[in-house]
């Protein structure tokens, strides 16, 4: 009997447990990808991100033919046709198992329910693995055995207990009898796979591929992550890992980055080289926005995390939100920031951080609909990161203190682009302006005046949260 091996954001051969422990403990294993034309509409998968994952799947399929494993590719509309594809695809390849790698928005749980029960009906034992965090979803609790609201000390317990656990990432799955893998079912090609969706091909930037991750991976740890800490909030500078869209996609897995992080730090989790720990901490934020999802599913149903927050007065304004989409605010290091995401399909991280707040305490247009927009254009679209990053910076979301963290983006960019160069690189209409001036600048023709008074727009902001804050202690008796 063989086992059938269902890949998502998975795309790898290392480190991936359903692909290894199926490889180990059946003779035969058959994998198969579905895409499913729904969740690519629901989920607003941008074209960067479907080429992106053509792409893998390309390189993929023909790294495990050389494993003695064949990739189906089949294409369905909804997702409830999902289980009887799968179902159907195991009993013409006489697979008697199902092995995958859990995934945890709300939308992705209860398609892996259905999966399961239609499974276990039909008498398929399936196993289900974890890969896309390091400490699972539900094992991570205060005192209390509740789930954290808060980031440091969500990362202070996670440290804790990741830090006695075996690391060694999962080599490649071991080869199977090519004899046991003639397929009796074939699927789509690649292109048919693809047809009719749009795509954009940013391969000049993003190369595709499990090689091509752990490459930057062992770049970035030799080279870069040293600096980390002192570097990563400057946009013009080359000091961020850039793997995003590697793990977006699963072609590197978050344990093989913590173990090379480890190794570049002489394995201390905490402490040590201070741009190690820096981004280590940055791999917990990953984790902990995956626990979020699962332990406050609201977030997934376009709803904030803080409830007392849906009474706030969010603007939707098509005309004023069209002018940040296009980089045309008169905010430089906002327009040098969504002009990048248009060109490279990647933002830097202090400035999604930059220009959510600045959509959301400074427009005071809704936190979802910046959302959804960068979800339409990220090349490392992750629903976890995305929400819990846009709910951070609209104070819907994981925030001890949230009306009182705005950043003003003036001061951000004098602070993170002092030279101007990352101005100048994607808003050239000011390239002649003095380093001081680029941040603020005076009349520039052909490129307009600021959309808002930032001073304001932020009082008038905290004051509408102050109001909602009161508001929620006077309901609730907090102090």
């Amino acid at each position: 009997m063989r086992a059938l091996v269902w890949l998502r954001n998975d795309l790898r051969l290392r480190d991936n447990p359903a692909l290894y422990h199926a490889a180990e403990e059946r003779q035969g294993v058959v994998a198969v990808y579905v895409l499913c034309e729904r969740f690519i509409e629901r989920h607003e998968t941008a074209p960067a991100r479907l080429d992106f994952i053509r792409r893998h799947l390309s390189i993929l399929q023909k790294d495990l033919a050389q494993r003695g494993i064949p990739l189906v590719l089949l294409r369905v509309r909804e997702a409830g046709e999902i289980p009887t594809r799968l179902l159907a695809l195991a009993r013409h390849e006489n697979c008697d198992r199902l092995y995958f790698n859990a995934e945890y928005p709300l939308d992705e749980l209860n398609r892996d329910r259905q999966v399961a029960d239609a499974a276990l009906a039909d008498g398929l034992h399936f196993k289900r693995f974890h890969d896309r965090v390091i400490l699972p979803p539900g094992e991570v609790r205060n005192g209390q055995g509740e789930p954290y609201r808060v980031f440091t000390a969500f990362k202070k317990r996670w440290l804790q207990l990741a830090s006695g656990l075996a690391m060694a990432p999962h080599g490649l799955p071991p080869r199977q009898p090519e004899t046991l893998n003639s397929l009796t079912t074939r699927g789509l090609s690649l292109e048919q796979l693809f047809q009719r969706l749009a795509l954009r091909d940013l391969a000049h930037l993003w190369p595709a591929g499990e090689e091509q991750a752990l490459a930057r991976l062992s770049e970035f740890c030799d080279e870069a992550i040293g600096d980390y800490k002192a570097l990563r909030d400057f946009p013009a500078e080359p000091a961020t890992s850039e793997l995003s869209p590697y793990l977006a996609v699963g072609s590197v897995s978050p344990r093989q980055c913590l173990t090379a992080a480890l190794r570049a730090n002489d394995g201390r989790w905490d402490g040590g080289r201070e741009g190690v720990a820096t981004w280590i901490g940055e791999l917990v934020w990953r984790d902990f926005y995956q626990h979020v999802v699962v332990d406050f599913p609201q977030v997934c149903q376009r709803k904030p995390l803080q409830t007392y927050t849906e009474g706030f007065p969010w603007r939707w304004d098509q005309a004023d939100f069209n002018r940040w989409r296009r980089g045309e605010t008169g905010i430089p290091i906002v327009d040098a920031a969504m002009r990048q995401l248009a060109q490279t399909g990647w933002m830097h991280n202090r400035l999604r951080m930059v220009t959510a707040m600045f959509l959301t305490k400074n427009l005071r247009i809704d936190w979802r609909m910046g959302e959804s927009w960068f979800m339409s254009q990220l090349i490392d679209g992750d629903f976890s990161a995305n929400n819990g990053g846009w709910q951070w910076s609209a104070s819907t979301g994981t925030d001890a203190a949230p009306y009182f963290r705005i950043f003003n983006p003036v001061t951000q960019s004098e602070r993170f682009d002092p030279n101007g160069r990352f101005i100048r690189k994607y808003v050239p209409e000011l390239k002649a302006l003095s380093d001081k001036a680029i941040h603020d600048p005076p009349p520039v023709s052909g490129y307009p005046k600021p959309m808002v008074d930032l001073k304001a727009s932020r009082q008038d902001t905290i004051a509408l949260f102050k109001a909602l804050h009161g508001h929620r202690k006077s309901e609730t008796g907090d102090e």
